[in-house]
């Protein structure tokens, strides 16, 4: 399906050659409010010799005066389908445009989503995207569907649904040769909590999500070892008085974690204020949820087998009208959660960048500006809007501070 008039042509030139490396440049960034771990540092600096950052002024340091702006690490994305005008359910040069123009809004480590597919079709792009994997463009595969409800499938093709039988779950953990990081399933259907049980013991992410489960059959799923929350509120039944549903087993458990698409369209302030507050940011990772229209704009698009009308920046099933992912990019979601939801800045570092950062396994590497760390970094002007953007040492974004 085809994007606007030269849309994706345009988004291609600008994502895919990302701006020239600074590698043997060690760099200074001073004056800025430096949000860390333990809070944020008003005129602080931060220092980058080649990948990293380091805690020791370089000599011979280039020094950029960045008062007046944030700096805050690179955003991860849990659960991302694809932009630019293009997905990952396409070829690897569709998906390193997504990746590229993600990039450019601040997110550095990505995870590219599936949606639900022919099993043979998911074999094929879990072997593509286990490339870009292992040659480090992204941080690894999230399978959402096919093991979803039919009563919450959302923006996924219902013919193509599937029980999650274990040995259909273990044919895409193969295929991914060991890069698979998250698989969605509704956990009350047959084979659900023997496939939990099996992505445990693989190292994998067993997610809840696009699910008709009660509330004791959720608690089940998360005793069977599930620890992620698949956009929660959305696909799945709404929190009753007398019925709870997962919404609450997955609130009020401290071994998950709540994806939240914080796009304004996704959840009610008040809905994304009680996730919040009740889970705390630790327990938090911000997503897009995107798909192919993130950056570029309104029109046409597929998301899987399925036609999609993105109108004034939400995205619709074109038959029956479903909420069809998002064109959120995670710098939108930050200055959103901050100007608008009013959460505080370091929360929501924490939940764009530290809580998903751990949910990976990815904490020693990246998600918070410590020494030793990849050279990951948002740089925003105090309106929050994104002046720079550095990964692994070198700018995506050239810092622009005039």
């Amino acid at each position: 399906m085809a994007t606007p008039p030269g849309a994706r042509e345009t988004a291609r030139r600008a994502t895919t050659h990302p701006h020239p490396a600074t590698t043997g440049t060690p760099l200074l960034l001073t004056g800025a409010n430096v949000v860390m771990p333990t809070g944020t540092v008003k005129g602080g600096q931060v220092a980058v010799e080649g990948r990293y950052l380091t805690a020791a002024t370089p000599a011979n340091a280039h020094v950029i005066d960045a008062s007046g702006h944030w700096l805050v690490p690179g955003f991860v994305d849990l659960h991302n389908h694809g932009g630019g005008g293009a997905s990952f359910s396409g070829t690897a040069d569709d998906a390193l445009t997504a990746i590229h123009t993600h990039r450019r809004h601040g997110t550095t480590t990505l995870v590219a989503s599936t949606v639900t597919d022919d099993m043979d079709v998911l074999v094929r792009q879990a072997g593509l995207l286990s490339e870009l994997t292992e040659q480090g463009d992204l941080a690894g595969i999230h399978f959402e569907g096919p093991f979803i409800s039919p009563c919450r499938k959302g923006a996924h093709s219902e013919a193509l649904l599937r029980d999650p039988d274990p040995a259909d779950v273990r044919k895409l953990l193969d295929a991914a040769r060991g890069t698979a990081r998250m698989v969605t399933l509704a956990t009350e259907l047959p084979g659900g909590l023997d496939s939990v049980r099996l992505l445990v013991d693989q190292g994998v992410i067993a997610a809840v999500g696009h699910t008709d489960a009660t509330y004791e059959q959720t608690v089940q799923a998360i005793d069977a070892g599930a620890t992620v929350a698949t956009h929660l509120f959305n696909a799945m039944p709404p929190l009753g008085h007398r019925a709870p549903g997962p919404i609450a087993a997955l609130l009020q458990d401290e071994r998950i974690t709540v994806e939240l698409i914080n796009d304004g369209t996704h959840l009610h302030p008040a809905s994304l204020a009680l996730a919040f507050r009740h889970a705390g940011a630790h327990r938090v990772a911000f997503i897009t949820d995107a798909m192919d229209a993130a950056g570029i704009g309104d029109g046409r698009y597929l998301l899987g087998p399925l036609e999609v009308e993105v109108s004034e920046g939400v995205a619709r099933l074109v038959e029956g009208g479903s909420i069809a992912g998002s064109t959120l990019t995670q710098d939108r979601a930050f200055k959103r959660a901050v100007t608008v939801d009013r959460i505080p800045v370091e929360d929501v570092v924490t939940a764009l960048s530290a809580t998903p950062a751990r949910v990976l396994g990815l904490s020693d590497t990246v998600g918070s500006l410590e020494p030793g760390k990849d050279a990951d970094l948002v740089l925003l002007d105090e309106n929050f809007d994104v002046k720079g953007v550095m990964r692994r040492g070198d700018w995506v974004v050239d810092p622009q501070l005039g």
